[in-house]
This record gives structure tokens, C-alpha cells and sequence, in this order.
């Protein structure tokens, strides 16, 4: 089966659990085999995580497809990605906001990021260095905020960088599990839906996890 092919086998698979044409129609344009190291591409298109190196993997394409919708982008949002692990996530934001500001811990992982988006043409995407502060607090706020990497606990500091009305989508949970978590900021403080369970690396950092430790999907 050729590459586009079994890129048309998946998306017709996320159809089934995937109501959302805008996050549909960005995972066909955007090319996951160019966010995973060349022995894997073969399985690019596979509901698998594939590693990406730095003992981080690059999502599976189900979990990524159900958080974008959750998130439910706007071509107008200004959106902070936490963990931009090979830069996937980010390459399909791109298409559906018009801003994404996108952060990674791991110096290699940021720095092979850069060229990749550049070369598909995502010109509203930045990447940053994680700094010692969770999210990008200095280009906020924002209208939405998806964390790919499991949080011990659910981080203040991130709901602060958003916009009233703005959402959140973090997993939360143990470093073997953990519950993805959408929060919307009111006016009052905030309110949490919970979406299901899911498996994610260690969101390290102040706020977060001190260590790091394997775990199963998730960029970053």
C-alpha cells in the first residue's frame, strides 16, 4: 500500500470517531512521515505513537485528531502548544489558527522543529525554548492551550495565560495514567470537563514533574 493510500485508510478511520472537517482536513495536508525518523515512516500512517528520539513520541493520530477537536480552534485564536516534541501538532495548528506559539524543553527536539515547519510553510508557528515558567506567560494571553505531556496536577500558571472564555486541554493524572482534562476560564474561575483516559510522557518542570520517565504516547 502506497504512502497515500494508507494516509486515506486513516483518516477515513478517524471519521468514525472524529466530528470535526477543519482537524480532518489538516491531518490530510499535513504529512506526519516528515515528523518521524526515517525507519518509522513506513508506519506514519498507522493509529500507532511512533518515537521521535529524546524519549519522546510523536502521538497517535486518534489522540491528536480528539484533542484538536476538543480544543475547537478558531481561524482567529492566538494558541500556545506545550511540548512541540518533532513539530506535528504545531504543523497542524497552523492551519487552523492564526497564531501558535509552540514550547519544547528539549533543546534537539526544538531545534529540528524550526527547519520542518519552515519547510511546510507554517509561518504563524514560533518555537521557543521552555523557559523556567510553564507555557509562555511574556505572549499571552491566549485562546487556547493544549499540553502534550502528562501533569501531575492541573497548572494555575497555564489557565492564567488565557483569554476569559479561553480553554485548556492538559492531561492530568498519575505518571502511568492519567484523565485529559478540557478547562474554560470564566470570569468566576474555571470549569472542567473530563474526557477520558490517556497516557502521555512526564510534563517536566516547575508545576509539574521533577524527573523524567518513560511513558506511552504524547510529543514533548
Amino acid at each position: 500500500m502506497n504512502r497515500e493510500s494508507q494516509r486515506t485508510r486513516l483518516i477515513r478511520y478517524l471519521r468514525r470517531y472524529v466530528n470535526d472537517p477543519r482537524v480532518l482536513e489538516a491531518m490530510v495536508r499535513v504529512p506526519r512521515e516528515r515528523f518521524v525518523p526515517q525507519a518509522h515512516r513506513h508506519l506514519a500512517y498507522e493509529d500507532i505513537p511512533l518515537p521521535i528520539g529524546e524519549g519522546q513520541t510523536i502521538s497517535q493520530p486518534l489522540m491528536v485528531a480528539t484533542m484538536l477537536a476538543a480544543l475547537e480552534v478558531k481561524p482567529t485564536d492566538k494558541v500556545l502548544e506545550v511540548g512541540a516534541g518533532s513539530g506535528y501538532q504545531a504543523a497542524l495548528l497552523s492551519l487552523l489558527a492564526r497564531e501558535v506559539v509552540s514550547t519544547e524543553r528539549i533543546p534537539a527536539l526544538a531545534e529540528s522543529a524550526v527547519p520542518r515547519l519552515a519547510d511546510l510553510g507554517c509561518a504563524n508557528v514560533q518555537v521557543r525554548q521552555a523557559g523556567e515558567v510553564l507555557g509562555c506567560p511574556e505572549e499571552a494571553p491566549y485562546d487556547a492551550i493544549i499540553v502534550a505531556a502528562g501533569s501531575p496536577i492541573l497548572p494555575q500558571v497555564l489557565i492564567d495565560q488565557l483569554v476569559e472564555g479561553g480553554r485548556l486541554l492538559i492531561p492530568v493524572g498519575s505518571r502511568q495514567e492519567q484523565q485529559l482534562m478540557k478547562v474554560t476560564k470564566t470570569r468566576e474561575g474555571f470549569y472542567v470537563q473530563l474526557l477520558g483516559p490517556c497516557r502521555f510522557v512526564a510534563l517536566v518542570g516547575p508545576g509539574a514533574w521533577d524527573g523524567e520517565e518513560e511513558m506511552g504516547e504524547g510529543e514533548g
